[in-house]
């Protein structure tokens, strides 16, 4: 099943949700986070899909939000945070296991995705940024929650308020990343893993799963707390003259 940028297909009990977008280094549209968070949903009552796999393909993982396609949709309606935080929603809410295959660049959203997967594989050319500080904005997507717990206050300090990016080595070091593998390999090796996880008693995984990851509503709770600190630093000073020289950049 293919609807614009992502495609969707299926196999060995496993759904498998590709980034197709590689003239735009799959730069998340508002209506790709939309399939998104719509192939995630149609899943989670179906005992027949096990797991998901996320994936961009061979190269890149994702530039993050399109910010054209951001600035359009900010433009024309207040709620333009609603598509991305319906994915950020479906992630929390979501019952199977997710398996992440990145290789190539991680950026914004990209990253913070992963710190709702159970299972990430990157290849040795795989970076991670979410550089949100760089455009006077804020952590999104429960990552202030989700980063310090998984790799430390020290570590999650320097990737969302520096704006430091991370190598492949760094982030397994950091426990975000399970499996480094050569590049080219992240999506063979991931559906190995799912095939694994498949066979597992799924009741006893669902469980397990669930008592090791933070409450859904812990998460949301914070989803919207950070959506809510975001929106109002789009109308910073910091934030606005940020983008503006985005755009002058983009124009030369």
């Amino acid at each position: 099943m293919a609807n614009g940028n992502i495609v969707v297909t299926e196999e060995h009990a496993t759904r498998v949700i590709t980034l197709r977008r590689p003239n735009k280094k799959n730069a998340i549209t508002q209506d790709m986070y939309r399939e998104m968070s719509r192939a995630i949903d149609t899943v989670q009552n179906n005992p027949d899909i096990r797991c998901i796999i996320i994936t961009g393909g061979s190269g890149v993982f994702t530039a993050g939000d399109d910010i054209d396609d951001f600035l359009k949709a900010d433009t024309s309606r207040p709620e333009t945070l609603s598509n991305a935080a319906k994915f950020l929603y479906s992630l929390a809410l979501n019952v199977k296991p997710i398996i992440a295959a990145v290789d190539g660049a991680s950026v914004g959203m990209g990253t913070v995705m992963l710190f709702h997967c159970d299972y990430v594989l990157a290849s040795t050319s795989a970076t991670f940024s979410a550089p949100y500080i760089n455009l006077g904005l804020i952590p999104v997507g429960a990552s202030s929650l989700l980063m310090p717990r998984t790799m430390g206050y020290q570590r999650a300090f320097a990737m969302l308020v520096m704006g430091r990016t991370f190598s492949a080595a760094q982030a397994e070091t950091a426990g975000f990343v399970n499996t480094v593998v050569s590049p080219g390999h992240t999506e063979v090796e991931a559906r190995k893993v799912a095939r694994e996880i498949c066979k597992l008693p799924s009741e006893a995984v669902a469980i397990s799963r669930k008592l090791l990851r933070a409450a859904p509503e812990e998460l949301t709770r914070r989803i919207d707390q950070e959506a809510h600190l975001f929106g109002e630093r789009l109308k910073s000073s910091e934030a606005i003259a940020a983008f503006n020289a985005f755009v002058m950049r983009r124009r030369r």
